[in-house]
């Protein structure tokens, strides 16, 4: 009996550890409207990295995932979403930086921090990977550096399964 009630606790354990995208309606960084629950990668897993301009980390985050990210696609089809969440009055910022830094990333645009609350985020860097059924199956906040080895070790778990 005690066996059957921990193999229960487990299960509903691992349901509630993954949860859908909420959905939210984002801006892209070219002004496109894009629903979140309706991010997909064909089956394949997304990573959604939220930062700001301002957040120095974050910048590292991602430039790091950048030297490496076309090998990451190639082995694992993994897409990453970069989702700015810099006010309205600094969302002008984002573009150059992308550029600047030659970010190969989707950006979408989160002036009002809908999404990033709607996750329950309350620090950034912040990353999530989704699998290719759309569960949130990681989440992780900060960086160090040497960290996204960690992210395309998880990538790599799921694309196994």
């Amino acid at each position: 009996m005690k066996r059957l009630l921990i193999v229960c606790a487990l299960i509903c354990a691992s349901f509630t550890a993954m949860a859908q995208i909420p959905s939210v309606t984002l801006k892209d960084i070219n002004g496109k409207s894009v629903r979140t629950d309706t991010l997909s990668n064909d089956g394949r897993p997304i990573i959604i990295d939220f930062f700001a301009t301002w957040c120095k980390p974050c910048n590292r985050e991602l430039t790091a995932i950048s030297e490496v990210y076309e090998e990451w696609q190639e082995e694992t089809g993994v897409k990453l979403i970069a989702v700015s969440i810099d006010q309205a009055q600094n969302i002008h910022k984002v573009r150059p930086l992308v550029d600047q830094h030659g970010w190969p990333y989707e950006v979408l645009l989160d002036p009002n921090s809908d999404f990033k609350r709607a996750l329950g985020i309350q620090m950034i860097p912040f990353v999530l990977i989704i699998d290719g059924q759309g569960q949130i199956v990681y989440k992780h906040n900060g960086y160090t550096d040497g960290a996204e080895e960690e992210l395309i070790e998880k990538v790599r778990e799921l694309v196994k399964q």
